[in-house]
C-alpha cells in the first residue's frame, strides 16, 4: 500500500509530461490538414405574398424543405500557407437538380513580420457588418467570389486590395462579352478597403472605393460595359456598455442598362448591453429610391428611366438588416424602377441559459421616394413586420433554430409589390446545422542530416 503511494506521483508526472509534450508538438506541428462538414437544413412555409391576380386561395401558400451539404478541406502549413477547398451542393427536396458547385477554392500566403499577404481563388468577402460585401450563407448559397486579393495587417491598421474579372467560358466568338449566368453578376471588379481601430476597439472606421463593370443590358450596346463606383464609410464607438455604429454609401457611374446612377444609404443603430445575458437595440435605414407614376393597370409602357436613383446593397448579407421576408432589396418593384426604403426598426436579445438565445424585433417600412398615382401620391408606409427567431446551440457543433414572421402590409404594399389584397404575410421556418470537425492530423517536417 505505501509502495503504492510512493509510485503514483511519478507515474502521474510521465502521464502528465507525456500529454504537455504531444500538445506541444501539435501545437508547433510544420503542418495541419483538417476535414469538416456543414450540413444546413431548412424547411419553410409562406403564406402570403403573391400576385394579386392569383384566383385560388390555396396557391397562396407554399411549404419546402433545402438544404446546404459542404465538405471542407484545410491545410496549413507554418504561419505562412494556407490552402482550402469546399465543394457544395445545395438545393430543394425533391429537385431534379439542385447546384453542386466549389464553394471556395483558394491559396494564402503571409508574411506575418511585415504583415502583408495575398490570396488569390473562390473566396468569401466579409467586411465590416457584411452590408455592401458580406457572406450570406442564409441563401443556402453562400456567395462567394472569384478574386485575387492583396493586403496589410498591422498595428491597427488594415488595407485590401480586391480584383476580380469574370467571363462565362474560354470565350472565341463572343470576344470580352460577359452574361450573367456565372457566381457574381459583375464583369470586373476592383475594391479598395482600409480600417483603423483603436486599442480595446474603442473606435473604429472603414472607408471604401468600389468600382463595377457591368455587362450592357441595353439592347442598342450589346458589347459594351458599363461602370458604377461606390464609396463610403462605416463606423463603430463602444465606449462602455453603449454601442453606437453607422454607415453611408453613395453610389454613382451607370448601370446596366446605361442609366446615370446617384444613389445612396445612410444607416444608424444604438445597442445597450447592461449584461452578457440580454441586450436591446434601435435603428433606421435610408435607401434612396426612384420618383416615378404608377399607372392603374400597372403596365408601363415607354416611361422612360433618365436616372437611376434606387441603391443597391450589391453583395452584402441582406437578409438581416432590412426584414426577415427579404421582400425590399432582392428585386426592383416593377420595370426596373425602385421606390427606395426607410426600416425603423427595434428589438433585443435574451440568453437565458448557456447555448439559448432568443431574438425578437419590430420593423416600420416606408418607401423613401415620391410615387404618383392616380390624381395624387401613394402614401409612404409600407406596413409592420414582427419577428421571433429562437436557436439552441447544443454539442458545440449542433445548433437548432426556429422562426416566425409576420407582416402586416399597406395599400401602397400591395399597389407595389401586387402582393395578395389581404396583405396579411406569415412566414415561418426551422433549421438544423451541424457543423463538425471530423478529422485533424498534425506532422512536422522530417530534419534534414
Amino acid at each position: 500500500m505505501n509502495k503504492f503511494h510512493i509510485n503514483a506521483p511519478r507515474w502521474l508526472f510521465l502521464l502528465v509530461a507525456v500529454w504537455a509534450y504531444s500538445g506541444l508538438w501539435a501545437q508547433e506541428a510544420d503542418n495541419e490538414f483538417t476535414i469538416s462538414t456543414k450540413l444546413n437544413t431548412r424547411g419553410e412555409i409562406r403564406v402570403g405574398g403573391f400576385d394579386i391576380s392569383e384566383e385560388d386561395e390555396n396557391e397562396r401558400s407554399t411549404q419546402f424543405i433545402m438544404g446546404q451539404y459542404r465538405l471542407n478541406f484545410g491545410y496549413k502549413r507554418s504561419d505562412w500557407l494556407e490552402i482550402r477547398l469546399s465543394p457544395q451542393f445545395s438545393g430543394v427536396w425533391g429537385q431534379a437538380g439542385g447546384t453542386l458547385s466549389l464553394s471556395e477554392g483558394w491559396l494564402l500566403m503571409k508574411h506575418n513580420k511585415s504583415g502583408i499577404f495575398g490570396k488569390i481563388g473562390r473566396q468569401c468577402f466579409e467586411y465590416d457588418d457584411e452590408r455592401i460585401l458580406g457572406y450570406d450563407d442564409w441563401t443556402m448559397t453562400a456567395p462567394t467570389h472569384d478574386a485575387l486579393k492583396f493586403g496589410y495587417e498591422g498595428h491597427g491598421h488594415k488595407v485590401h486590395l480586391l480584383l476580380a474579372y469574370n467571363q462565362n467560358a474560354e470565350n472565341i466568338s463572343t470576344g470580352l462579352n460577359y452574361y450573367s449566368g456565372g457566381i457574381q453578376p459583375y464583369k470586373t471588379m476592383q475594391t479598395l478597403w482600409y480600417h483603423y481601430n483603436t486599442p480595446k476597439n474603442f473606435f473604429g472606421i472603414s472607408l471604401i472605393g468600389m468600382n463595377i463593370g457591368m455587362q450592357s443590358k441595353n439592347s442598342q450596346y450589346p458589347d459594351k460595359t458599363y461602370y458604377q463606383q461606390l464609396v463610403g464609410t462605416y463606423v463603430t464607438l463602444n465606449p462602455s456598455i453603449v454601442s453606437l455604429e453607422g454607415s453611408f454609401y453613395y453610389q454613382m457611374g451607370k448601370e446596366e442598362k446605361g442609366i446615370p446612377l446617384n444613389a445612396f444609404i445612410g444607416s444608424a443603430k444604438i445597442k445597450v448591453t447592461p449584461s452578457e445575458m440580454y441586450n436591446l437595440y434601435a435603428g433606421y435605414d435610408y435607401l434612396s429610391g426612384d420618383n416615378f407614376p404608377v399607372p392603374v393597370n400597372g403596365g408601363f409602357g415607354l416611361i422612360f428611366h433618365k436616372e437611376a436613383r434606387g441603391f443597391s446593397s450589391l453583395f452584402g448579407s441582406h437578409h438581416q438588416f432590412y426584414g426577415a421576408m427579404d421582400f425590399f432589396y432582392l428585386d426592383s418593384y416593377v420595370n426596373n424602377f425602385s421606390p427606395g426604403l426607410q426600416n425603423l426598426f427595434v428589438g433585443g436579445n435574451v440568453a437565458p441559459v448557456p447555448g439559448l438565445k432568443i431574438n425578437a424585433a419590430y420593423h416600420f417600412y416606408a418607401i423613401s421616394a415620391d410615387i404618383s398615382y392616380q390624381q395624387g401620391y401613394l402614401k409612404k408606409a409600407l406596413g409592420h413586420e414582427v419577428e421571433l427567431n429562437v436557436g439552441y446551440t447544443f454539442a458545440n457543433f449542433v445548433t437548432v433554430g426556429a422562426g416566425y414572421t409576420y407582416m402586416r402590409g399597406t395599400e401602397t404594399m400591395e399597389i407595389l409589390q401586387r402582393v395578395s389584397d389581404k396583405r396579411r404575410l406569415h412566414w415561418g421556418w426551422v433549421m438544423l446545422s451541424v457543423n463538425p470537425t471530423i478529422f485533424t492530423y498534425a506532422w512536422n517536417d522530417k530534419k534534414k542530416q
